[in-house]
């Protein structure tokens, strides 16, 4: 869930820079207030820290050299956990606890270890203020840039889209809608994953904890909201069109369920074990439904699967949402049953909800305008999936904005 404003191996390779911080805690629904060293004074950051170091909801992220420490390194990151005002020192939680421990620093060495040019954009670095966001995170979807689909999807929505828009002879919602489908980037589903929880087996025993319990139900009612949509209904109707011999959503081998399990299964046990890089190399062996029973609500499926990279291995259990109106993938005797889990008509309805209005302001016909921005209106939606969707509207401002801008302050301060 962490690769929305930059892919993770590239992370781990290279590092990240200021902005894409701050871009990746908003996306992750923070609330994000950042000041480089010439956008404040040492007297603003001494009373920003004084504020963090006795508030339990508001954190300090320090971006500095390590050099005026005497440190070996370069560029870092850091929160910090306290400040002595008798002394007037800081207290930084360095995260690299194997190279350095917790250390108190003066404070103003600390400002001058932040007041230095990060050679990577040419810009100073500062500090930024965390705290929890009055909107809650996405639980079901979240955007990813892991293999750079905003690109295409960026030259859809500015370019691709209004040309579109522009064609007269599409005069109802069901061309309209056909239209932009076909145009879609092939990659334009990657932009938006559904997120699943991957436990270790051991860990996580044969039943659900209250709170997994409590997470799976809501995703649930989150999918089944998806679902209950006009705007879903009309796209699942162009997917049988594009594929009439098939009496199910639209599928592909890519989105079969094995290969979905199987991959979030290496994926899981490839972060579990912390070889983020490496997770193309774990090998999933086996893939198979199991039941849980939950007290009250009935049974709930969980994936296990046993990831395999040389000698070591991994087993796995991925907890499954799926629509609480569809027979349930425990007892499905039926071959032609709809796709449960979040499928790509899930994945395909969901970012056309979450692109900004302004997207379709180009409609020619106002009748068929009126209609199409009353069906992806999210006035209409019920309250779970209106703050999914607001939530992923938001992530896509700021991945827009920190890629446009990779070497500015774009995500804009929030209060």
């Amino acid at each position: 869930m962490l690769d929305c404003c930059e892919p993770l191996d590239k992370v781990k390779a290279e590092g990240i820079t200021f902005a894409k911080l701050a871009c990746l805690a908003h996306c992750a629904g923070a609330n994000v207030r950042s000041f480089r060293a010439d956008q404040s004074t040492i007297h603003d950051f001494r009373h920003h820290l004084v504020r963090s170091a006795s508030s339990q909801d508001c954190h300090l992220i320090a971006s500095y050299h390590r050099k005026p420490f005497k440190q070996t390194g370069t560029g870092h990151f850091s929160p910090i956990g306290g400040y002595h005002a008798g002394q007037d020192m800081a207290l930084i939680l360095d995260v690299a606890r194997f190279k350095y421990p917790p250390h108190w620093v003066p404070l103003p060495l600390l400002w001058e270890a932040m007041n230095t040019t990060d050679d990577a954009t040419g810009l100073l670095r500062g500090f930024m203020l965390i705290s929890r966001h009055t909107a809650a995170p996405s639980l079901l979807y979240t955007v990813s840039c892991r293999d750079e689909s905003w690109k295409s999807m960026a030259k859809y929505c500015m370019e691709d889209v209004p040309d579109l828009l522009k064609d007269e002879s599409v005069d109802n919602v069901p061309a309209l809608l056909s239209r932009l489908v076909k145009s879609l980037p092939a990659n334009a589903g990657n932009l938006i994953k559904w997120v699943i929880e991957v436990r270790r087996q051991e860990e996580g025993g044969s039943g659900l904890s209250k709170e997994e319990e409590e997470r799976l139900i809501l995703k649930e009612m989150i999918l089944q909201q998806v679902r209950d949509t006009e705007l879903f209904r009309l796209v699942r109707e162009l997917q049988f069109t594009k594929q009439p011999c098939c009496s199910c959503s639209y599928s592909s081998d890519d989105d079969s369920f094995t290969w979905i399990a199987a991959s979030v299964c290496c994926q899981g046990a490839a972060l579990l074990t912390g070889n983020l890089s490496s997770k193309d190399g774990f090998c999933c062996r086996e893939t198979c439904f199991k039941c849980v029973q939950v007290d009250g609500d009935g049974p709930k499926t969980v994936v296990t699967g046993t990831a395999v990279s040389g000698v070591n291995e991994q087993s796995v259990d991925m907890l499954l949402p799926i629509s609480t109106l569809e027979t349930s993938v425990c007892n499905s005797n039926s071959s032609n049953e709809v796709v449960k889990y979040p499928s790509r008509t899930d994945i395909l309805t969901v970012l056309l909800l979450a692109l900004h209005p302004s997207t379709w302001v180009g409609i020619k016909d106002e009748r068929l305008k009126a209609e199409f921005q009353s069906l992806i209106s999210t006035d209409i939606l019920h309250d779970d999936l209106k703050r999914e969707i607001l939530h992923l509207r938001r992530q896509l401002h700021y991945v827009r904005s920190c890629k446009e801008e990779e070497y500015g302050d774009p995500v804009p301060q929030s209060h």
